[in-house]
């Protein structure tokens, strides 16, 4: 299950799922999101794991899309990353050091509890390289955050620091920078003793409602998408990136 760029552990009850691309900041490529998406279905088909537990490592989450990719890297069962629009049977915690950025932060707000370090920053700088948050964001980022409060993050870029993101109750757990795993760890433990059939069940019903709630909004995102896909802002936005230089929109 593990790979060279995703590794799964075991403690007891709980799966541990690592991205690892320390060299492109955990960038989601194809490789990645294919690894994930084989992960997690393994793990969800798997009775005596109760709770997954996943982390980007000890310094960072994610960067979200590796832009030498055309698009964010889907799959079948889970969409984008692997995760995005996974029908799951099992709880994620989302265990954060450092930054989760773009569809890294996309990635946080398809978990279903989250925890943190108090050093980490939350951003969807999209608009900043000339695309748009096509991951979730659109609604989720709203759904777990003031609706003004992601509407600012979605149209300036600008990174939300971890201790305001605890206040308006997107973080779980707060915790000192180095210790998100630990924490996350603690968490998931705290699930672990209860009634499986009653924790599944619970779980199933608050994924079918939220599924519900989001049947009508991908179409949104996805023709945003589309839109973008074919934009000269893209384009200059994603090579001033690379040239590391100001855009010019045009």
């Amino acid at each position: 299950m593990s790979s060279s760029v995703l590794d799964v552990s075991r403690q007891d009850a709980i799966a541990v799922v690592t991205l690892h691309r320390p060299s492109q900041r955990n960038a989601v490529d194809r490789e990645l999101a294919d690894a994930v998406d084989a992960a997690l279905g393994e793990l969800d088909a798997d009775d005596t794991v109760r709770v997954v537990v996943l982390t980007g490592g000890p310094t960072f989450f994610s960067a979200g899309t590796d832009l030498h990719e055309p698009s964010s890297p889907a799959t079948p069962d889970g969409g984008e990353y692997g995760l995005i629009r996974r029908h799951r049977s099992t709880p994620i915690v989302a265990a954060v050091e450092g930054f989760a950025l773009g569809g890294g932060f996309e990635i946080v707000l398809a978990c279903d509890l989250v925890v943190a370090a108090d050093d980490v920053r939350f951003g969807l700088p999209e608009v900043k390289r000339g695309v748009i948050a096509n991951c979730g964001a659109f609604f989720r980022a709203p759904a777990k955050l003031p609706p003004n409060i992601a509407t600012q993050m979605l149209l300036t870029g600008e990174t939300l620091p971890a201790r305001r993101a605890h206040e308006l109750g997107l973080v779980n757990v707060l915790c000192a920078p180095g210790s998100a795993l630990d924490s996350a760890l603690e968490l998931a433990a705290a699930i672990v003793p209860n009634s499986p059939s009653a924790v599944r069940i619970t779980f199933d019903a608050l994924q079918a409602a939220q599924r519900d709630a989001e049947r009508e909004l991908w179409p949104l995102t996805d023709d945003a998408a589309a839109q973008v896909a074919v934009s000269a802002d893209r384009a200059e936005g994603i090579a001033a990136f690379f040239e590391k230089r100001p855009p010019h929109w045009s």
